[in-house]
């Protein structure tokens, strides 16, 4: 089982379907956790109450696995990627998104990134 935690739009079945083929398990739970950004309000504020909503405890945090949809708005990913840091205590894996070609503008699944093994390879650079 994963806990799918998407801060961006609506996941479709087809994307469902492909997160499950990537990531080889089954049994995805996606809970869509709103996010809107007021330009005038602080961003580490909002998105601490944006954290805050999806009712986690600090224990379910730490052990329940992981799997983050990022909003789309840069410096909210940003500063959600950090506050995810501070309370999972790794970094998570990441969905990425891609249009996909067509006369419509559909959305796929193209990699699932898993950031702290991606920070571990970044970190055998800094010699």
């Amino acid at each position: 089982m994963v806990y799918v935690l998407n801060f961006s739009h609506p996941l479709t079945e087809s994307q469902k379907v492909q997160i499950q083929q990537l990531t080889g398990i089954s049994d995805i739970d996606v809970k869509s956790i709103p996010v809107q950004i007021d330009q005038r309000e602080a961003l580490e504020l909002q998105i601490a109450a944006i954290l805050d909503a999806v009712q986690m405890s600090p224990e379910e945090w730490q052990t329940i696995p992981l799997l983050i949809n990022p909003p789309g708005y840069a410096p909210a990913a940003f500063v959600l990627l950090a506050m995810l840091h501070g309370r999972i205590g790794h970094f998570p894996a990441l969905i990425r998104m891609r249009p996909k070609e067509g006369a419509v503008t559909t959305f796929e699944v193209a990699e699932i990134l898993n950031l702290q093994s991606i920070r571990e390879r970044a970190r055998l650079k800094r010699h």
